[in-house]
């Protein structure tokens, strides 16, 4: 029995000299193709339109802008948000390829800004429910609820639009604008938690307030944010895989998913533990056990994403090497000729 392509009708596979256009193939050729095809791009368009600004009103009302726009906290935001921004650095100067565009960058981070304010609707409606079951509850909830939603606002960011874009080009691109959403996402959530510490004390001033408490408050943050870009960065580069394996683009994605939101719940549910059993160990303080904790942690499944844009890296090398020998060989049996 003759193989025969899933993607191909048996009509096409038998015959593929026949003008088969509007009986098994198809492609623009009249008006009312181009008109179909216009109102798809204008439908698709306007759903991610639409979803931007969903999520511009989501992080409006949660009091984002208002957040950002206090000079003290935007300030400590700004500080905690740099050790991400270190890493999400790294991340992009990783890439071989080429140097992504700073409009499809700045975008990105925009975008994991905006689509944060998803997570946060979702984790505030259902922690209540899974706070009721105790321990075990908590650990639900960061499985099934924050891991998985806070990587796919975050994957989110990256899917609106970069992936869209010519110029995301390379599989590793994923992880570049995978670590950039990361970062936005990041940065919106260091400048939350640090204006609820704030709130609770009444405020901040200029002086002993800003070292003592808003500096313990950032320090922290600074030390939780890499991980959201290790975190996003693993789901990007499955995004990206998944952009040049359209066949198997749906499994890829949720694979990459997966593993960010699993990584990212393990986290939330160790940190805790891990930090007090380190304090306990070693008679450091609170901070500094929790520094250990992050650097053993997050440094661990950063050294795992390494490894895996270093694998890329090496390959991206030995395929050009490849191209440059068939190149030379070919001048060298034309020139003998």
């Amino acid at each position: 029995m003759q193989d025969v392509d899933n993607e191909t009708d048996p009509v096409e596979a038998a015959d593929d000299e026949q003008d088969l256009y509007g009986i098994s193939t198809w492609e623009r050729r009249s008006i009312l193709d181009s008109v179909s095809v216009g109102v798809y791009w204008l439908a698709v368009r306007t759903g991610q339109v639409l979803l931007i600004l969903v999520a511009l009103l989501i992080f409006l009302a949660i009091g984002g802008l208002s957040i950002l726009r206090e000079p003290l906290i935007g300030v400590l935001a700004v500080l905690s948000a740099l050790p991400a921004l270190a890493l999400a650095g790294y991340v992009w100067y990783s890439d071989v390829t080429s140097s992504e565009p700073l409009s499809l960058l700045a975008a990105t981070f925009i975008l994991g800004v905006l689509t944060a304010g998803f997570a946060a609707v979702a984790n505030s409606a259902f922690q209540p429910v899974f706070t009721a079951l105790g321990g075990i509850g908590m650990v639900l909830f960061f499985y099934l609820i924050v891991g998985p939603v806070e990587e796919s606002v975050k994957l989110l960011a990256v899917r609106l639009y970069a992936y869209n874009d010519d110029r995301f080009a390379a599989v590793i691109d994923g992880a570049v604008y995978g670590a950039v959403a990361g970062l936005g996402f990041a940065t919106v959530e260091n400048a939350i938690y640090i204006s609820g510490a704030v709130g609770e004390v009444g405020g901040l001033s200029l002086g002993l307030d800003l070292i003592g408490i808003g500096g313990d408050i950032t320090a922290t943050r600074a030390l939780a944010g890499p991980g959201h870009v290790i975190y996003s960065a693993f789901a990007g580069y499955y995004l990206g895989l998944a952009k040049f394996n359209p066949e198997n683009r749906g499994p890829i994605i949720v694979k990459g998913l997966i593993i960010a939101a699993v990584i990212h719940a393990t986290y939330n549910t160790t940190v805790g533990i891990g930090s007090g059993l380190i304090q306990a160990a070693t008679g450091l303080p609170r901070l500094p056990a929790f520094f250990v904790f992050v650097v053993l942690y997050v440094g661990g499944f950063g050294y795992l994403l390494f490894r895996k844009i270093q694998a890329y890296k090496d390959a991206h090398r030995a395929a050009h090497a490849h191209e440059t020998n068939e190149r030379d060989e070919s001048v060298i049996d034309t020139e003998t000729e």
